[in-house]
């Protein structure tokens, strides 16, 4: 056995060399982002293609990803062996090669020349060996799948046949393009999500995040099933910050889901109201997930536009959820959460300084209409200043722990990049075989021309394809393949890549592949398969909305101010009816007729005054009946003797 150590370690670079050269590596993606958002170059009179800059962020992420990742897809923690560091080293030094010859070789692309392809060979390999160990096989097949459509369009027969394109012309293109590798996915994740990323970061090393579940826990926790509302206020706030389901149900679930449990609240339920309130996350201003700022780059308009036309769809959401962990409390006879476990009040008033943060930060987006990234820092600066000066719960964060978020933003963003950087080949090929313009005429052509059926197709393509994929790479793929045809077919564009992306999100709820359910599912202890159908139930608004703000944008906050107001206030009113039948449960029991009842108005209140010709006739009557059904359970309840009630 000694014999053979010697060897073996000559093949291996220890731990203790490429932990502090992939954290170095790490921090820098961080720096760099930050200086591109700050200016810092054109400060400085430093001008280059955006593409060079992306390159040298790509140029840092792959050697930190085969320095991290071990070929089985799990963290390293022992010696790293020489052909990771040759990969390491390799994807460097190609990436570093396109940043620095960028602009010598871009317009030589089509020519062929081995400058450009043999480099962009190298990145696009390496690439997919990245992105497998990040994410595993799925997307890998995928975009597998287009570039060998690019190269082999013509056999595909019918209206999807495109241009076939060589490998040497293919691979240029990827590495040097706009439209490539270093295109607007990468650009959107090298920016603004680092910095989105940074400040939830600064928020997790100050104290932040504690505060704001200590505020969801005293805000809630008083209230009966506090337990489920403080997972879901938590989950809301932790989730408009992280942009990650499955993050959000690992940094919130291990504290609420236990709590929930305590109440003898089912264990799949408790796990299915975390993953369904920590997936919302992602669509709740003003931060929401890094889909959302890739969304305002697709559509060309600023990120508060695309917050804005959020809004209403996410209160509804949560507002759904909210009503449902209420009324499932109630009919369970869930209490209180213990006194013990709330925090003091005057520890939460002591951290009111980290909301400072937020309302610089929606200020700068909203108010001075600052880009996301610049807008970002701001509230970086402000948690980063008051945290000193105040701290929270009697900790003031050191220097030292300020700096390690550097790394710790790196080491978060890398699948991000990755996932963003293969994202890019996908619209590559959408540009340079026509497929885009093919697939959208072919999906109009199935639909028949029809909106409903295509946005039901659509909606099964938006599922399917998000099992097991994180929902930024859904939403590359829908916004390109879905969103076109459905704008093709009268939806506004707004609507149609919201449509997409709420569909492409609720993957991480819906079986059989429902990642932020399943790990949500095993921190409860928890069937996997019974918290996925139970997170549908709770998560049911997100299924109906799409198709409301689709055939009526005033649910989106586009239209008239007065049909705004009626439809946000009908929609409401719906979502309270649906709930409580979904529950089971108003002021007491509702039996199945009353439930039927209640599920029936509920819907026809959902449905906006504007979205059809005579919707406002099944509004108006869906608003009377639940009213009615309303006013008949309340008395009935009443009616009953207060033995029977309390039963």
């Amino acid at each position: 056995m000694s014999g053979g150590t010697p060897e073996r370690a000559g093949l291996q670079v220890p731990a203790g060399l490429w932990k502090p050269a992939a954290a170095g590596l790490a921090a820098a993606i961080t720096l760099v982002a930050a200086g591109w958002a700050l200016n810092v170059p054109r400060m400085l009179g430093v001008s280059y293609y955006p593409q060079q800059f992306l390159a040298v962020v790509l140029a840092l992420t792959l050697p930190v990803t085969f320095l991290m990742w071990t070929p089985a897809r799990a963290r390293r923690e022992g010696p790293l062996p020489w052909y990771d560091a040759a990969a390491a080293v390799t994807g460097f030094a190609a990436s570093a090669y396109i940043a620095f010859n960028y602009a010598a070789i871009v317009n030589l692309v089509f020519l062929r020349p081995a400058e450009a392809w043999v480099p962009g060979v190298v990145v696009l390999v390496l690439l997919f060996e990245a992105l497998r160990r990040t994410t595993g096989w799925v997307l890998v097949i995928i975009i597998a799948a287009f570039m060998l459509y690019a190269m082999f369009g013509d056999v595909v027969p019918g209206r999807l046949a495109g241009r076939p394109q060589d490998w040497q012309k293919l691979a240029g293109y990827m590495a040097f393009d706009v439209n490539g590798v270093f295109g607007l996915p990468l650009g959107v994740a090298a920016t603004i999500v680092v910095s989105f990323i940074f400040f939830g970061a600064l928020l997790g090393a100050t104290g932040g995040s504690k505060f704001f579940t200590d505020a969801a826990l005293i805000s809630m926790g008083r209230f009966r099933g506090g337990s489920m509302k403080i997972a879901v206020v938590a989950s809301a706030l932790f989730g408009s910050i992280s942009g990650s389901a499955v993050a959000n149900v690992v940094a919130t679930g291990v504290v609420t889901i236990p709590m929930i449990k305590r109440d003898k609240y089912p264990a799949h339920k408790a796990a299915a109201i975390e993953a369904v309130a920590s997936t919302g996350g992602q669509l709740m201003p003003p931060v929401m997930g890094a889909a959302a700022f890739l969304m305002a780059e697709f559509l060309q308009v600023s990120y508060a536009d695309v917050a804005l036309a959020a809004l209403v769809p996410a209160l509804l959401y949560y507002g759904a959820l909210f009503i449902q962990a209420d009324l499932e409390a109630a009919r369970l006879g869930i209490a209180a959460a213990p006194e013990d476990e709330m925090p003091a009040r005057r520890t939460v008033l002591g951290g009111l300084h980290f909301v400072l943060a937020f309302v610089l930060l929606i200020y700068a987006l909203f108010g001075m209409n600052w880009q996301p990234e610049r807008a970002a820092f701001l509230a970086c600066a402000a948690v980063v200043v008051t945290a000193l000066i105040f701290g929270y719960d009697g900790v003031r964060a050191s220097l030292r722990r300020l700096l390690a978020t550097f790394v710790e933003t790196g080491e978060q963003v890398v699948e991000i990049i990755i996932i963003s950087a293969a994202a890019g080949m996908v619209i590559g090929v959408l540009n340079i075989t026509g497929l885009s313009f093919n697939l959208t005429y072919a999906l109009v052509d199935i639909g028949g021309g029809s909106a409903i059926v295509l946005m039901l197709l659509s909606a099964l393509v938006c599922i399917v394809l998000g099992m097991g994929l994180p929902t930024l790479a859904v939403y590359v793929l829908l916004a390109s393949l879905v969103a076109p045809a459905l704008v093709e077919v009268g939806l506004d564009p707004m609507a149609a890549h919201l449509f997409v992306l709420y569909f492409g999100m609720m993957s991480m709820i819906t079986p059989p592949i429902a990642l932020a359910a399943f790990a949500a599912a095993s921190i409860a202890r928890a069937d996997p398969t019974m918290t996925g159908l139970a997170s549908v139930k709770f998560g049911w608004i997100a299924f109906i909305i799409p198709f409301l703000f689709a055939f009526s944008p005033s649910l989106i906050l586009i239209g008239e101010p007065i049909d705004i107001i009626l439809a946000i206030i009908t929609a409401a009113f719906g979502v309270w009816l649906v709930s409580s039948a979904l529950a089971g449960y108003f002021v007491d029991r509702l039996s199945p007729s009353m439930r039927a009842l209640f599920a029936i108005a509920g819907l026809n209140a959902l449905i906006p005054a504007g979205a059809f010709p005579g919707a406002i006739y099944t509004d108006v009557a869906g608003v009377i009946l639940g009213a009615l059904a309303m006013g008949w359970s309340v008395l009935g309840a009443r009616a009953k003797p207060t033995s029977q009630a309390a039963q």
